[in-house]
């Protein structure tokens, strides 16, 4: 069994039992955690697609600790104009093992209303809808309309 859930904005495939590195959480270390946002179910073959989210779907997860991951370096350079500019960074994380995925919590969905379908009024479906010139037909009207300037020859001038 495998879920796809959103955890601090970022989305991790996770099954139970599993270490997982993501952005840094507020909880301490030693505590729960759940995650309500299941994105996709797989138990067994039997897949659920949530629209965005599952109801009532949750994984929990015990953070284990927090750190720092590796440091990355930022190098920026301009060709042949003596600009250098070096930064580094290290990303704050949190370790977390998946205890345990579960289908059904403790929300249930109400049952959604479907919106009434809309009904147009015998007017508007009988009145004829104006039917609009292109542009282009009356560009060409114009053109033909406008009088045309003599052309000189040279035995003219």
């Amino acid at each position: 069994m495998y879920a796809i859930v959103e955890i601090a904005g970022q989305q991790f495939k996770v099954s139970k039992d599993l270490k997982v590195y993501v952005h840094r959480l507020s909880n301490e270390e030693g505590s729960k955690v759940s995650f309500d946002k299941v994105l996709l179910l797989d138990d067994n073959g039997k897949i659920t697609l949530g629209a965005p989210a599952i109801e009532g779907a949750s994984v929990e997860a015990k953070v284990l600790q927090h750190l720092k991951g590796d440091k990355v370096i930022v190098f920026k350079k301009k060709r042949r104009k003596g600009y250098k500019k070096r930064n580094g960074h290290r990303q704050y994380l949190t370790q977390i093992l998946i205890e345990g995925i579960s289908a059904t919590g403790g929300k249930k969905a109400a049952p959604k209303k479907e919106a009434s379908p809309v009904v147009e009024t015998v007017e508007e479906v009988a009145a004829p809808k104006k039917a609009k010139a292109p542009k282009a037909e009356k560009a060409t009207e114009e053109v033909a309309a406008a009088p045309k300037k003599a052309k000189k020859t040279d035995s003219q001038e």
